[in-house]
């Protein structure tokens, strides 16, 4: 991906002005919610390294390979609980689309987000 096209995070704005800082280590997300839109910015990207790097050590898994076939086409967050600067968890919920070899779907998902030191954290989510 190019830095001028747009986010896949649906902000409206450039990857490179977007999650591109944040995906190479050169910024931080601020809140939960910008975390969680990079994050699913990272999955559509193939960053999995990112990934990575934003889940908590006690829940992560030890691989974050995606499922082979799978292309992230969309993003709606639905709701947005605390997560801001000043808070140390928030929750966020949304609708990730997507495209599979047996057709589109949607994973709906409600996340929770720790700070951990000064950085946001996944922590983990329930399907909805």
């Amino acid at each position: 991906m190019t830095g001028d096209e747009p986010c896949p995070c649906a902000s409206r704005l450039a990857y490179a002005a977007c999650c591109e800082p944040l995906h190479d280590g050169r910024d931080a997300a601020p809140t939960a919610e910008r975390l969680m839109r990079s994050r699913f910015a990272a999955y559509a990207t193939g960053r999995e390294d990112y990934v990575f790097r934003t889940w908590h050590p006690r829940t992560r898994p030890a691989d974050v390979e995606p499922a082979p076939g799978l292309v992230w086409t969309g993003l709606t967050v639905v709701e947005v609980q605390a997560g801001t600067a000043d808070d140390t968890e928030g929750t966020v919920e949304f609708k990730a689309a997507y495209e599979a070899a047996d057709g589109p779907g949607v994973m709906h998902e409600r996340s929770r987000f720790v700070r951990r030191g000064s950085r946001w954290v996944y922590l983990d989510g329930d399907a909805l």
